[in-house]
């Protein structure tokens, strides 16, 4: 699988970043993209317009090397979006978020033997890793589910089965302690440095992007169980942190979404809409789109600023009415909407930049983030800080 010295030394890499004059680019991003493109053996790193930094390589960038990088994918390989159909005869906010199961609450085959959201196990679970298992983590992971806005291009939402107002299930989620466990294997014996064995890399690598899809699916079906219906395959399942090989070299996407002829869910915040688009982005843009919205506020900053502008029941309820459930009072000041850029911008710049085509929206109706106190066992707060509650 190796794929090393095929370009020049000679030729520098080149840095395009696909966002308007007008979008929230941070410098410190664009700065990020340019010390990637310092790095050997890179050819090229496209900035979606989502783009912004992250800590040693910047969120919302695609980058072609003919060298494997494995902190250019990160810590949360296999990271990506799924959506699921659902059909429910009545979706009133408040009463299916009391309704929600406790997605901080892992998955145990002995205990939860006989949970019916084990059918859409097929197989053995991915590098037999179980810590975690169906869990949605911290940070900007989410389980939500929606009602289809408007339809932009009704002859490829009905292609999909989608429809105004029809219900759908989006699960934004991870491989939790497994690819951080490879990340931090990599680091503790080569730093920021390659893989010094591709094929091994990706070996454990393929297995956590794997994990990541079946835990996915694992969430959506204890959804699906717990509001009195049955669980749907996904009819949009693409991940935005991996690293594929492509034409000869090393394709690392660190919250970009595979652009070659996808249908990708590109999120915007629990107050707004997402997009579901149809990507067909070419070699400028590296294959890849936009995952979301973007932070435009670190997490300091959106907890300093919401703090002084709203109250936490304030932040329980969205501008479009839907309601949020959390129970870490902190996180939701972080994960505001007003934390994020607006994806309207992110939209028209992939729209205007030929990367993407809208097909519909979607509308938040209830926000998954983690359990609210008494609804159900949950971990110390001390063990979701350190290790299994991070993603």
């Amino acid at each position: 699988m190796s794929a090393r010295h095929l370009r020049p030394e000679s030729i520098p890499a080149t840095v395009t970043v696909l966002a308007s004059p007008t979008s929230w680019i941070e410098s410190d991003a664009v700065a990020q993209c340019h010390r990637v493109a310092a790095l050997d053996g890179m050819i090229h790193v496209a900035g979606m317009p989502d783009l912004h930094p992250g800590k040693g390589a910047p969120i919302g960038a695609a980058m072609t090397s003919t060298v494997l990088y494995p902190f250019l994918v990160g810590s949360d390989i296999g990271c990506g979006i799924a959506v699921f159909p659902l059909r429910l005869r009545r979706a009133v906010p408040e009463r299916l978020a009391a309704r929600f199961p406790d997605l901080d609450r892992p998955l145990d085959p002995e205990r939860d033997a006989d949970d019916p959201a084990w059918a859409v196990l097929d197989g053995e679970v991915p590098a037999d890793h179980l810590d975690g298992l169906g869990t949605v983590g911290r940070g900007n992971h989410f389980a939500e589910l929606a009602r289809i806005g408007t339809v932009l291009d009704p002859d490829h939402a009905d292609r999909l089965g989608l429809a105004a107002d029809d219900l759908v299930l989006i699960v934004h989620s991870g491989s939790r302690g497994l690819g951080e466990r490879i990340l931090r294997e990599h680091t503790e014996r080569h730093g920021a440095g390659p893989a010094p064995d591709p094929a091994a890399y990706l070996a454990r690598h393929d297995a956590a992007v794997r994990w990541g899809s079946l835990n996915r699916r694992l969430m959506a079906a204890r959804i699906a169980h717990a509001l009195g219906t049955e669980p749907t395959a996904p009819i949009v399942d693409q991940c935005h942190n991996l690293v594929e090989v492509r034409d000869g070299v090393y394709l690392h996407r660190k919250g970009a979404a595979p652009g070659d002829g996808r249908d990708v869910l590109i999120a915007g915040t629990r107050g707004t809409p997402s997009y579901l688009v149809a990507a067909h982005a070419g070699a400028d843009a590296n294959h890849s789109v936009a995952h979301g919205a973007g932070r435009k506020m670190s997490r300091a900053d959106a907890l300093r600023r919401g703090r002084a502008k709203h109250t936490v029941e304030e932040l329980r309820r969205t501008p479009v009415g839907s309601v949020v459930v959390c129970g870490d009072r902190q996180l939701l000041f972080e994960e505001a909407p007003t934390a994020y850029k607006r994806i309207e911008q992110v939209i028209t710049d992939l729209v205007d930049h030929d990367l993407a085509t809208p097909v519909a929206t979607t509308v938040p109706l209830v926000t998954y983030k983690t359990a609210d106190p008494g609804s159900g066992p949950r971990r110390d707060r001390r063990d979701q800080r350190h290790g299994r509650g991070r993603s």
